[in-house]
């Protein structure tokens, strides 16, 4: 999970000042809207496949993963909403510094982290998904309107 982090390893959340993690936050809020619009181009592409479906099979497995995107999606306006109101505290603190909530807000960002950490390796293994299928899809349903003709 790790991997899908953007900030700097060891204490950077509980040493960094306030600039430092109103960048790191701004990174975050940003990357949630890119793949907010990624996400609108998958139920797209899955849109426009779904269509010539034919098999039982690939209609099954299309419609697991647009319900995945489905759900994915609201993870990703979810965490959007988080991010929007951390940066709002975030300001907040800049104007009116206190210890306790200092502290406690440094916590809450450290979760916050980690819940798009998760988000993004969800949405990545969704995405391989979707081109894989639409990839299988493709060329096996090809194959049946060629030898139908």
């Amino acid at each position: 999970m790790n991997i899908y982090r953007k900030r700097p390893k060891g204490k950077f959340i509980q040493e960094a000042n306030w600039q430092e993690l109103y960048v790191l936050t701004q990174h975050w809020k940003k990357d949630l809207e890119f793949y907010k619009d990624d996400l609108r181009f998958l139920h797209g592409l899955i849109d426009k496949y779904f269509i010539w479906i034919t098999e039982k099979e690939n209609l099954d497995s299309v419609k697991k993963i647009g319900a995945n995107l489905v759900k994915i999606n609201g993870k990703c306006q979810d965490l959007l909403d988080k991010v929007s109101k951390h940066i709002l505290q975030l300001g907040k603190l800049v104007e009116n510094p206190d210890k306790e909530e200092s502290r406690i807000f440094r916590l809450e960002h450290e979760h916050l982290e980690d819940e798009i950490a998760d988000f993004v390796k969800a949405y990545r293994e969704n995405r391989k998904e979707v081109f894989t299928i639409t990839e299988y899809v493709v060329d096996n349903e090809k194959l049946v309107h060629l030898l139908e003709t």
